[in-house]
């Protein structure tokens, strides 16, 4: 009996000890509940993101490409576009677009070849569109899952802001060609690409189109299209085609690509976000793109188009309160993040990293800049400004000729002796 008094009581204490050991692991486990309710987070936000996919594509670069029914794209998740009837094309074109297949007198730069890397294993079938899959990783380097996918507030180049240290309270720095002063209704460029070196993970180099509406305040409006080299973005130094919008000055609204509700892409060919290839090499072959973005005079919503015959889809007009209406303003030119790494300007390249002033072959340019008007007429852009914080580091020069109407060399290599 005492035996069986022994283990009974010896059972009693096995159990007590591994109810307390089971203790010990459950506050060990509050302690981390935060590493497992983000983990809950970032796969809740995953899952919003990556719709069912009707095919999938590998990229050559390691994206996933997701051919996702053009109904169930990201778009329709907006509580305002539940039962919108898909635009499947504009009303209007601009008129008076750059006839691109003329005989070239100028500098030879090349305009077909340029494609997406995924187009190399395979392409989406009609009636689907192709999204870059999120992975756990790109969500993980965002500062958190709300702001994936988001720009910084305050990135805007404000040429006009007369207190320049209000400009770089952001370390944002610009080399742009702008025009203000009218009422715009779109914006083409044709421009270089370049792969850029970014210094740290967190800085970014892009070049693109900005169409801008209201001020330069908490309710500014911004549509923007271009190619930039984002490590924290997308986990790599590739060029991607890239598309931006807000309409609280990158607050709340907005994102990068299809991060969130709000671009509703019809093209079955272009992925947003995706690497584009080839990219220009110093004194070598040199690669351009050309971006419109316009507003449709009859339905009001602001179309994208990339290369001569890809019209990739439309932001909704109801996203925007003065872009409802017109641009104010329109900027074209490039843009980095100086996080200056030990106190020194970064050396993140703007461009093809050099100046402006070496030229065709060596510096990126914009060519071929031009403003739709309220006749929804293609024009050349009037009294054009530039701007740049610091041209030391980063500049900007404007030319124009028959062949290239109006044009701009730009960018620089970030940190040298006169940009320490």
């Amino acid at each position: 009996m005492a035996t069986a008094h022994f283990s009974r009581e010896s059972t009693r204490r096995r159990v007590a000890a591994v109810f307390f050991f089971w203790g010990l692991i459950s506050l060990s486990c509050a302690g981390r509940l935060p590493v497992s309710k983000q983990k809950l987070e970032v796969q809740k936000h995953l899952n919003r993101l990556n719709k069912p996919a009707v095919k999938s594509i590998q990229s050559p670069d390691g994206d996933i490409i997701d051919c996702v029914h053009i109904s169930h794209q990201p778009a329709f998740d907006h509580p305002f576009l539940k039962d919108h009837k898909i635009q499947m094309r504009p009303d209007y074109h601009p008129e008076g677009l750059y006839e691109e297949n003329k005989v070239s007198t100028g500098p030879k730069e090349k305009t077909d070849p340029i494609t997406q890397l995924w187009h190399m294993n395979g392409k989406c079938p009609e009636d689907t569109i192709p999204i870059r899959r999120t992975k756990k990783d790109d969500v993980l380097r965002a500062s958190s899952v709300k702001r994936y996918g988001k720009k910084h507030h305050r990135t805007i180049p404000q040429p006009r802001s007369a207190d320049p240290d209000l400009m770089n309270e952001s370390g944002h720095q610009h080399a742009i060609a702008y025009v203000e002063g009218d009422k715009y209704y779109g914006a083409k460029a044709t421009i270089n690409v370049w792969e850029p070196k970014i210094q740290q993970p967190n800085e970014f180099s892009l070049s693109q189109l900005w169409i801008l509406g209201g001020s330069f305040g908490e309710d500014l409006n911004s549509i923007e299209a271009g190619w930039q080299v984002s490590p924290d973005l997308y986990g790599d130094n590739n060029t991607r085609l890239f598309t931006y919008w807000t309409s609280d000055a990158y607050q709340a609204t907005g994102c990068y690509n299809l991060l969130c509700s709000g671009f509703i892409q019809i093209n079955s060919e272009i992925a947003m976000g995706a690497s584009i290839s080839p990219v220009s090499a110093y004194r070598n072959s040199q690669y351009d793109i050309s971006i419109l973005v316009w507003k449709d005079p009859k339905e009001g919503n602001w179309w994208m188009q990339f290369g001569n015959g890809y019209v990739l889809g439309y932001w909704p007009s109801f996203l925007f309160s003065y872009l409802a209406e017109s641009a104010s303003m329109i900027e074209w030119g490039g843009e980095v993040v100086n996080s200056e790494p030990d106190g020194e300007h970064t050396s993140t390249q703007m461009g093809s990293g050099a100046f402006p002033e070496q030229g065709f072959g060596k510096s990126s340019y914009f060519r071929n800049i031009q403003i739709v008007d309220s006749s929804n007429n293609l024009k050349a852009p009037k009294g054009i400004g530039t701007f740049t914080e610091q041209s030391n580091c980063y500049d900007v020069q404007t030319g124009s000729n028959g062949d290239w109407g109006h044009y701009f060399y730009y960018g620089g290599p970030g940190r040298n002796p006169n940009c320490p």
